[in-house]
């Protein structure tokens, strides 16, 4: 596991972005694993500036989330969907078909999960994009869950919903369940990125990077993952100093 602390969140974007970019040039039918909330956006806004310049294309590129909200109508503004359209997908030459969010309204959720199991298998990410929870969840993986799960619909702990809230009009509209890619899919990637940032990830990162390999940090198994790196900025890493 490679750490990188950095002064702050836009220089975060900027060296998560020099791997992205290499990535992109070097194999433009690349596959992207792609995470939501507010960690991430940042790299975001660097992948558009690139495209935008000629400098990477996203025409043949296909990327996969890790996970959605069960119950919100297509078009809600807290989907995921809708929040990769306006931070991503809409400012770049994607083919939309060529992206992937789980699908949280399903009729039968037990098979979307295992459609969404099976199409991460034959479309294992290049790189993975992670952001982390302050209870170390990663995508909605909370603390408990089985290394070994695949995509899953899950309960939202209430740290989590309280977490989220902030782009809810209130708690009461935070949905109480999500699909979610599993661990045992986030770890085929064959390269994982975490990004995060403030104090209140210090701990989590503390946990996932030097604390035991145990469920009650879900992002601890990273350790195990052969090509991890770890951008932070100095509040979220100064327990690594």
């Amino acid at each position: 596991m490679r750490i990188i602390i950095e002064k702050d969140y836009q220089d975060i974007g900027k060296t998560a972005n020099t791997f992205m970019r290499e990535l992109l040039i070097n194999n433009p039918n690349a596959t992207l694993g792609l995470a939501t909330g507010s960690s991430p956006v940042g790299l975001y806004k660097e992948m558009i500036a690139d495209n935008k310049a000629g400098i990477t294309t996203f025409k043949n590129i296909k990327t996969v989330n890790l996970d959605e909200y069960v119950g919100l109508p297509e078009g809600h503004d807290q989907t995921y969907r809708y929040f990769m359209n306006d931070n991503l997908f809409n400012h770049i030459d994607i083919d939309k078909n060529n992206t992937r969010v789980p699908n949280g309204m399903a009729e039968n959720l037990e098979n979307a999960c295992k459609e969404y199991t099976d199409y991460v298998a034959k479309n294992i990410p290049d790189i993975q994009i992670l952001g982390i929870g302050s209870n170390g969840h990663i995508a909605f993986n909370e603390p408990g869950t089985p290394f070994d799960a695949h995509t899953h619909i899950v309960t939202l702990k209430e740290g989590t919903r309280q977490d989220n809230a902030r782009f809810f009009s209130s708690i009461d509209e935070v949905p109480t369940h999500a699909i979610t890619m599993g661990i045992a899919d986030i770890m085929q990637a064959k390269m994982i990125i975490l990004v995060a940032n403030g104090i209140g990830k210090s701990k989590a990162i503390y946990d996932m990077a030097k604390g035991p390999v145990t469920t009650d940090c879900p992002a601890s198994i990273l350790q195990s993952h052969p090509n991890v790196v770890v951008i932070v900025d100095e509040s979220a890493g100064y327990l690594l100093k």
